[in-house]
């Protein structure tokens, strides 16, 4: 039986990562400690770059907003999850579920945009160091987050918009713990072409953009930094994009593994697993990436302890 229209549909149902009961508790509690350790640790970045003046800095504002785009990003799915195995109910309604279709891809589009610019950074820092202020001006820098973020909504909307024109059938059950984007398309009952070939062409020019950019800017960054008289200059020069080289591996690496895995298995629970690995897993080590290889963000978050300490 098919329903007429997408009006009919009022909710889908979230299969998670599970169907053995028993191990909802466990895994209600392993996603509120990775939500609540997401949230800490990316507010100790954000607080430690606000109070840190040495770290008022084009490269630290962009690790701030990255931080709070990760506190966003884990808070469009973790949160209903948990509502949802507390509550023992996993439906969610339609409104919410495009919603989180919407926020999901602005946020992951912002980090990918966010990253791509970050690398930007590094390379007028390494290979145009005496032009460095003058290129990475406030103007600049707030335009090139504010351009991010316009090209991420558009992104997003264009992929919502095309979600309402999908009618579904009786079956609407989704094998994930939020409303991924792939999965509603194969629930529906219509026409997908036109979806599936807006996520092929939105991969390649908003995914493939931020990630050329990357390459080039390394490619750059390496042969510049290859040219230094001295090995101490190319060490100091490295280790400023490791932490950035290290995130960059986390997210991309995550994203080619759900691809993968989608790629390769049929199992649906596999492929929730990928997906959460990709969604999840990067906000939470992304603030461990930053303080444990950063020499100047130990520093800072070691005198925002100290300081809460005092006032303590």
């Amino acid at each position: 039986m098919e329903l007429k229209n997408q009006t009919a549909v009022s909710e889908f149902h979230l299969l998670g990562l599970t169907d053995n009961h028993k191990l909802l508790p466990l895994i209600f509690t392993m996603f509120l400690s990775m939500y609540l350790i997401t949230i800490l640790g990316n507010l100790l970045i954000i607080m430690a770059i606000s109070y840190g003046s040495q770290l008022h800095t084009p490269m630290y504002l962009f690790l701030s907003i990255l931080s709070i785009n990760d506190i966003c990003y884990s808070t469009v799915t973790i949160p209903k999850m948990l509502v949802n195995i507390q509550a023992q109910d996993d439906s969610i309604s339609y409104i919410e579920c495009l919603s989180q279709i919407c926020f999901v891809s602005i946020f992951g589009g912002m980090e990918n945009f966010l990253l791509a610019v970050m690398a930007y950074d590094r390379y007028v820092a390494i290979c145009k160091p005496l032009r460095y202020t003058v290129i990475m001006n406030p103007f600049y820098c707030v335009l090139m987050v504010l351009f991010s973020l316009f090209l991420s909504i558009m992104d997003a909307l264009l992929h919502s918009l095309m979600v309402l024109r999908l009618s579904f059938c009786t079956e609407l059950e989704i094998p994930h713990f939020f409303c991924e984007l792939a999965q509603i398309i194969k629930l529906a009952c219509s026409d997908t072409f036109l979806n599936n070939l807006l996520i092929f062409v939105a991969a390649f020019v908003f995914g493939g953009g931020p990630v050329c950019g990357i390459v080039f800017s390394y490619i750059y960054i390496v042969s510049s930094v290859l040219r230094m008289p001295s090995s101490g200059g190319r060490h100091r020069a490295f280790s400023t994009c490791a932490s950035h080289l290290s995130v960059v591996s986390l997210f991309y690496g995550t994203g080619f593994g759900v691809y993968i895995s989608s790629a390769v298995t049929e199992s649906l629970q596999n492929t929730a697993m990928a997906s959460m690995m990709y969604s999840v897993v990067p906000p939470l080590l992304n603030p461990f990436i930053y303080s444990l290889r950063n020499r100047e963000m130990k520093d800072a978050l070691r005198k925002l302890v100290g300081r809460f300490i005092y006032l303590v």
